[in-house]
């Protein structure tokens, strides 16, 4: 320990076209992959519908040694583990080399999730691109049409929004390229945009969608809405710290009336809260042709492990456990931390860890690790509490919150710190439903604790610490050296690919 110790994709063909950067793949150069059978969108008219679709599927990579990961383990080093919230987990040697690099502070630009991280995002990003030229000129009603490109945008710019925060300036390709010549010559593919430019294209994307989108009730399940759009938008001017429109954007998601917490914080880690009234978006996943369909790895590598004594059957890989900080940062009776975090029994009377499901893990001689994280947890149980294609799978699907309305709530607050306005009231509703009195005054250090326990182990610890500036002194004894590790490297194969036109982050 360190101390810090749902769209379910069912087009009649599916189609992910993994059209990649070319310097991303010296194979692919971008190749015009064409789609199943010659299909265009003459021969297809569902064709655009089917690209559509294959950008929400693109969400869901998780290749993380391979293709591309946008969510799967990778996505969880460089966003969990690298915080304060989490440790790597497992055993020292293992896979140190990759996530281990996050951990300690220690990348270097061969790490081969820091190349998944790159090409799964530029994999969504092509997918996003090929969707908006078949949208173009698609015959379809203009309002279909803008509204599925609005759906296509928000996608595009949460792959962007990603990208810019991992790396920082990066190439901004918002067309498909004419052909594999264009692709290896044109500046654009090859070379990094300033920040501020990825930062105006997202926010074009995102307001485009929110003009064009319906809201949440009178949307599909699993499809991106304005609310979502205006949720995410808000986000993006958070890390610009352009608290007005912040206010101005959480105000109206909030004024909306579509969107409220739910009594139990526990069930939205549950298939019992998929798309619950606090989501605002969510990645979809679950049953699909006899099979599970979702991000691979993601619930594998974050079970409890097997170790000591052993013998019997274990959840996973034992990676991203909640550190002895984050458990010390919770209040006394706060409900989210017993819904957060899977304490395996280490009293010596063997007694085990019972589960929300009544599954039992055994106590701590026969467990890797001493913390898990439940909210990754998904049933084991047979006949399970969660259905499940093939449910003996460690790898179970799981949906993966990336809005929730409780989020709202606190960029709301945290907007009404800087801005003079009422950060009490998002404050303590999300207070009170954790079972906590609320506050009176709330200052800057009160939404940040609130951020830290109320979204812990979802991903945004480590991007809140870098933009609040508090990486240096938080993750400093940990070796994170600041003016370096706010950034990812860039991949040093995009920049061979690149023929060195690609410049590298500063320390790397």
């Amino acid at each position: 320990m360190k101390g810090r110790t749902t769209l379910i994709v069912k087009a009649k063909t599916i189609v992910v076209l993994a059209i990649s950067l070319a310097v991303v793949s010296c194979d692919k150069n971008f190749l015009d992959v064409k789609v199943q059978g010659g299909e265009t969108i003459t021969t297809n008219p569902n064709l655009a519908q089917d690209l559509v679709t294959g950008v929400y599927s693109s969400l869901l990579q998780g290749d993380s040694w391979g293709n591309g990961d946008v969510h799967g383990f990778a996505f969880l080093s460089a966003t969990s583990i690298a915080s304060d919230d989490a440790d790597k987990g497992s055993f020292a040697a293992d896979q140190a080399a990759t996530t281990g690099q996050f951990d300690t502070f220690t990348l270097t630009s061969t790490n081969t999730f820091c190349g998944t991280l790159w090409s799964g995002h530029y994999n969504g990003i092509g997918a996003a691109n090929q969707a908006l030229k078949a949208l173009a000129v698609a015959a379809i009603p203009a309002a279909t049409k803008n509204q599925l490109k609005g759906e296509v945008r928000f996608l595009r710019g949460y792959f962007y929004f990603n990208l810019v925060r991992f790396y920082g300036g990066v190439p901004l390709v918002m067309q498909v390229p004419k052909d594999a010549h264009d692709a290896n010559t044109n500046p654009i593919y090859q070379t990094r945009a300033d920040k501020a430019v990825v930062y105006d294209s997202i926010v074009r994307d995102l307001n485009f969608a929110i003009s064009n989108l319906p809201l949440r009730s009178q949307s599909s399940v699993g499809h991106a809405n304005k609310g979502a759009a205006q949720a995410m938008l808000a986000k993006v001017y958070m890390y610009l710290e352009q608290w007005d429109s912040v206010m101005s954007l959480t105000n109206k998601v909030i004024a909306s009336g579509q969107y409220q917490l739910v009594t139990d914080y526990s069930v939205q880690f549950k298939q019992a809260g998929n798309n619950s009234s606090e989501s605002v978006f969510e990645l979809e996943t679950g049953k699909f042709n006899n099979s599970n369909f979702g991000i691979a790895n993601v619930t594998a590598s974050q079970g409890p492990r097997v170790g000591g004594m052993g013998g019997w059957n274990d959840l996973g890989w034992g990676f991203n456990d909640p550190s002895l900080s984050l458990i010390g940062a919770y209040e006394p009776n706060d409900l989210r931390k017993n819904a957060t975090i899977i304490f395996i029994d280490n009293s010596g009377l063997h007694k085990g860890t019972r589960l929300w499901d009544g599954f039992r893990i055994p106590s701590s001689d026969s467990v890797q690790n001493l913390f898990y994280n439940y909210k990754a947890y998904t049933s084991s149980v047979v006949p399970s509490k969660e259905t499940y294609a093939t449910p003996g799978d460690k790898d179970r699907p799981k949906n993966i919150p990336v809005l929730r309305y409780a989020d709202v709530l606190l960029m709301n607050a945290e907007a009404a710190v800087h801005t003079g306005g009422d950060a009490a009231t998002p404050l303590n509703l999300v207070r009170v439903r954790a079972n906590l009195l609320p506050k009176g005054t709330v200052t800057l250090a009160d939404v940040k604790q609130e951020r830290r326990v109320e979204l812990a182990m979802e991903e945004d610890r480590f991007w809140d610490l870098v933009r609040w500036g508090d990486a240096p002194a938080v993750l400093g004894s940990l070796g994170f050296v600041a003016g370096k590790n706010e950034l990812l490297p860039i991949p040093a194969a995009q920049i061979l690919l690149s023929n060195g036109k690609l410049t590298q982050n500063p320390g790397y």
